[in-house]
């Protein structure tokens, strides 16, 4: 490991360079306007106390805190490295929670995530997360509402002003001043009787879900 690579990943640098962002996400918003369509498919759920998982694209993942409007905290899905820390400590100075799935041994474990469903909690998921391929469904949060039973809500986010990182998913970093929009889908329900093919079907839709509300986004702005 470089001496660059242990210096970003020191848990107090990081700290510092989560205020920095945070801060700076925040002037976002205090300088843009932020408009939403279709959000009557999360407010029935808010207001029934009834859980969803919330599923957008991790270029997205900079603004979505603010297409949230439920007194609930959203707890977004994180992966155990220090790209997912430095992301919820990011999400905590915004008032979100993440939650790592990696126990000390590196071992994935879903067990936090079917506890705070259990409890009508609200999860946010990247489907195409932590490492790609760029929007592209994996078959993990399908797996997570099956089993839960809980309702998958897809989300677009779209910005008149940004630039994109030369990641792996072009991560979106919008400008100040901006004209944004965020538009919900319709709640997708898994079958609990889903077969494997089924669950590829499924992918599928969700991506296509997914990529309707970004692109009625950018519609919204003239984008």
């Amino acid at each position: 490991m470089t001496f660059k690579k242990k210096i970003i990943k020191n848990l107090l640098v990081q700290h510092l360079l989560a205020l920095v962002s945070a801060l700076y996400i925040k002037l976002v918003r205090a300088t843009s306007i932020i408009t939403e369509k279709n959000n009557e498919s999360p407010e029935f759920f808010w207001k029934n106390n009834k859980p969803f998982i919330l599923a957008f694209w991790h270029n997205q993942l900079m603004m979505i805190t603010y297409s949230w409007k439920s007194t609930s905290k959203l707890n977004i899905l994180a992966s155990g490295h220090s790209d997912g820390r430095f992301g919820s400590i990011v999400a905590k100075y915004l008032g979100s929670n993440n939650i790592p799935t990696y126990s000390n041994k590196k071992i994935v474990s879903l067990k936090p995530i079917f506890k705070l469903l259990k409890h009508s909690n609200y999860i946010g998921i990247t489907p195409d997360g932590p490492r790609g391929p760029n929007q592209k469904v994996s078959e993990g949060v399908i797996k997570i509402a099956k089993k839960s039973q809980v309702p998958i809500i897809p989300i677009g986010f779209a910005s008149s002003k940004f630039k994109k990182l030369k990641s792996w998913d072009s991560f979106m970093i919008t400008k100040p001043f901006a004209r944004c929009a965020f538009v919900w889908g319709k709640p997708i329900i898994i079958p609990k009787t889903c077969s494997e093919n089924e669950i590829e079907d499924l992918k599928i839709k969700l991506e296509n879900e997914i990529n309707m509300c970004v692109n009625h986004a950018k519609k919204e702005i003239n984008a």
